[in-house]
């Protein structure tokens, strides 16, 4: 297992860096945009979908948002943000307190459209992210994989106290809690790089402490925060449809979702702090 996953990330990372490292965006605009659509017909399949209407739905999926992409470009202005902001931080935190069985009674409709809502949001936003800068866009994936890290290890050490035991009986209010000291500490590390180095931008921390050191923190946290709820979502949706991952496509690593699920109310939040 642990060599099948060794390989599928060394596979991932030959074909991620030199796409992120283009001189130009496009090329891991396009990359992310395959995955994202993957992702699609992932969230198809765990809510009932057939296999045949499921790829419809990613093929679909991808091309609104390339036709979008085109037509319209990657510019929100700001108001349009506070849709994932609500839907996340509001509806996340409904979903989480309904718990698993919740999910289920929820028409069928409304979840599979909030999943796609979902992810063509995360998707323009990283997008946006890219476009801003390499530094930008690490700093961002950095924040949600330093959460992650250090709740692993802190959840391990002193994990007691469950957080959902019912949805994710693996993570902990002490994971949360040193998740959230991560960050910081990641946060701390790169604001000093950014001062120290010329880089193509500024950093998601630099930019916000440069708005407001105290409003900063608070929403580094807050994003911390956000990362477990979608986490723990993503849980709460597979275990409702009874699998362990969205998907095989990753071996050893499950599916795009399980990948992102983190990442898909961070990237949008993101990018409202960044229009105000």
């Amino acid at each position: 297992m642990l060599r099948q996953r060794v390989i599928t990330a060394l596979a991932l990372l030959a074909v991620l860096l030199p796409l992120l490292f283009h001189s130009r965006p496009e090329p891991f605009l396009v990359f992310s945009l395959l995955m994202v659509s993957a992702g699609a017909w992932e969230w198809g399949r765990i809510n009932g979908w057939s296999p045949r209407a499921s790829v419809a739905a990613g093929l679909v999926f991808g091309g609104v948002m390339a036709l979008w992409w085109w037509l319209m470009g990657l510019a929100l202005p700001v108001y349009v943000w506070v849709l994932p902001a609500v839907l996340w931080v509001v509806g996340g935190g409904l979903l989480l307190r309904m718990g698993v069985p919740g999910w289920g009674k929820l028409a069928s409709g409304l979840r599979i459209s909030a999943g796609f809502v979902a992810l063509a949001f995360a998707w323009v936003a990283m997008a946006q992210a890219r476009t801003a800068g390499i530094n930008f866009l690490l700093s961002v994936f950095f924040l949600v994989w330093a959460a992650d890290v250090f709740a692993y290890f802190g959840g391990r050490a002193w994990g007691r106290r469950k957080l959902a035991p019912t949805i994710s009986p693996g993570k902990s209010w002490a994971g949360a809690y040193t998740g959230a000291v991560g960050v910081v500490v990641v946060a701390t590390v790169w604001m000093w790089v950014d001062r120290t180095w010329v880089l193509d931008s500024p950093s998601v921390y630099s930019r916000l402490w440069q708005a407001s050191p105290l409003g900063g923190t608070l929403a580094l946290l807050g994003l911390a925060a956000m990362s477990v709820v979608g986490d723990l979502v993503e849980s709460l949706v597979k275990r409702s449809a009874g699998v362990k991952d969205s998907s095989q496509l990753l071996p050893g690593h499950g599916g795009v979702l399980d990948r992102i699920d983190a990442l898909l109310p961070v990237l949008p939040l993101v990018a409202l702090l960044m229009s105000l």
